[in-house]
């Protein structure tokens, strides 16, 4: 069968005959669809008219479709190993070698524990560190790594780790081991970064995307009791015809890639991704009005946010964080985002793709300003703890901004976008020094009483960018012409 029907009919699977979870928090709507509010605080739920999903076993199918980096959160015994040993049991690993190569956090666990072992007898004999040899784990060769309690881990093992996650290569003693491409199943009891041992922020962050493990439903006890009754391991039963073979899962990655991200959706991204960098009291120097100038500087973006009058703070979605999104997180949402419309047989990714995609890639990366006007609005409170509600909402509003400001038909900025990516070559002289004075006039337009948000700031430097193109253009035409 093609390889997306292979993935949803794993994930029917798994949600018919091994998790029990009714938790479909990740929705598509297909026409009109019924919605109720409930209790003081007037929650809303939605009935969808689309098929809809439970993160918690899908998110985990993508992040195996794409070999990313997920991460189980939640309480004690909600099933996030057991899900993470289904993950391996996909790609053709018997339940003995999950097991015996599931890595477990505690807090004496040392880089050999995690990597390996150099041999005894060339410690003694071997005049070169390069000529001892490391009897490496079995377990840095599988295509699907489980590390159970990562946050239990001591610092400088989480460093090895790190080389490990973030550039596929063990190393100790001069000797390095080249590893496979994976998918990497880690487990935590909270996602804060707590635990024995501070998780460090590099590791951190090469956290993909992030699956909270949600409170069992005590209406499906039966299904519980059913299970105890039977002895019955869903790992254990998983068809043979739902198992990926390293081919597949090769070409599962590359089919994923190829799945596209029209220019609407993208640039629907490139605005909300515009939202929270941008800190005008920062600098002086335009380039680096930045809430990462302030990090590095040792102050609190905050209190400098504070001092700007100049903006509406609870309209400016960027008062709402401390911090920007980095190239690797844009990147995640990209690739996540195609793997969710792969799933869902889509030819392309589309915006509900990106708004069901946002909030499990964002959820440990935007980092809350908790004490930003907007959660001190009446019936915003409650999103200081509901991250993933709070993501989906930065960008709902995000798109609203997008849809007011009519960019879909009025965007001078990827006009001269397109134009300069057709090429420089035949571009003329004059055609050139017209597009300068475009560039110009915009800005000029702009600074005349429109105040500078994360949006604008970006385009700013974006038109700064290709002025500078056009004048290096004009120059090199000046140089070949002889004048």
């Amino acid at each position: 069968m093609a390889l997306d029907e292979k993935l949803r009919q794993a994930y029917f699977w798994i949600v018919n005959h091994t998790v029990i979870s009714p938790h479909y928090d990740v929705e598509y709507l297909d026409g009109p669809h019924q919605s109720f509010r409930f209790g003081d605080s007037q929650a809303r739920v939605d009935l969808p008219s689309g098929q809809s999903y439970s993160s918690f076993v899908l998110l985990p199918l993508l992040n195996f479709a794409v070999r990313g980096r997920c991460l189980f959160v939640g309480g004690p015994g909600r099933g996030k190993t057991a899900s993470a040993v289904l993950m391996g049991v996909l790609a053709g690993y018997s339940v003995a070698e999950i097991r015996r190569g599931m890595q477990h956090g505690h807090p004496e666990m040392t880089v050999a524990d995690l990597l390996g072992n150099p041999l005894p007898a060339d410690l003694i004999s071997a005049t070169r560190t390069e000529d001892i040899r490391i009897a490496w784990r079995a377990w840095l060769q599988m295509r699907i790594r489980i590390i159970d309690e990562y946050n239990c881990i001591p610092t400088r093992t989480q460093s090895a780790l790190l080389t490990l996650m973030a550039d596929n290569y063990a190393e100790m003693f001069d000797q390095v081991l080249e590893c496979p491409e994976a998918a990497w199943y880690l487990t935590a009891n909270d996602d804060a970064g707590g635990g024995t041992y501070q998780v460090i922020e590099a590791l951190r962050d090469r956290i993909d995307i992030v699956v909270q493990a949600l409170a069992f439903n005590p209406r499906f006890l039966a299904d519980l009791l059913d299970r105890v009754e039977a002895r019955y391991r869903p790992e254990d039963v998983v068809p043979d015809q739902l198992v990926f073979t390293p081919a597949e899962m090769d070409r599962l990655s590359t089919e994923v890639l190829a799945v596209e991200i029209p220019f609407a959706v993208r640039r629907r991204i490139e605005f909300f991704a515009s939202q929270f960098e941008f800190l005008d009291t920062a600098a002086l120097t335009l380039e680096y009005k930045t809430k990462d100038t302030a990090r590095l500087a040792g102050v609190d973006p905050h209190l400098l946010g504070a001092d700007d009058t100049g903006r509406d703070r609870l309209a400016d979605l960027g008062a709402q964080t401390r911090n920007g999104l980095s190239v690797r997180a844009l990147q995640t949402v990209l690739v996540f985002a195609k793997a969710l419309a792969y799933f869902r047989g889509a030819p392309a990714v589309d915006v509900e793709d990106v708004r069901n995609i946002l909030p499990f890639v964002l959820v440990n990366r935007l980092l809350q300003d908790r004490d930003a006007p907007f959660f001190e609005v009446e019936g915003n409170a409650p999103y200081r703890a509901d991250r993933v509600g709070w993501v989906r909402r930065l960008f709902d509003l995000s798109c609203a901004q997008y849809d007011q400001q009519d960019l879909d038909h009025d965007d001078p900025v990827a006009q001269l976008f397109a134009e300069f990516d057709a090429g420089l070559e035949g571009v003329t002289e004059r055609q050139a020094r017209d597009r300068l004075v475009r560039i110009e006039r915009t800005l000029a337009g702009w600074s005349k009483g429109r105040k500078l948000y994360g949006t604008v700031y970006d385009d700013v430097v974006a038109l700064k960018y290709l002025h500078q193109r056009y004048t290096n253009y004009l120059a090199w035409l000046t140089t070949q012409s002889g004048r």
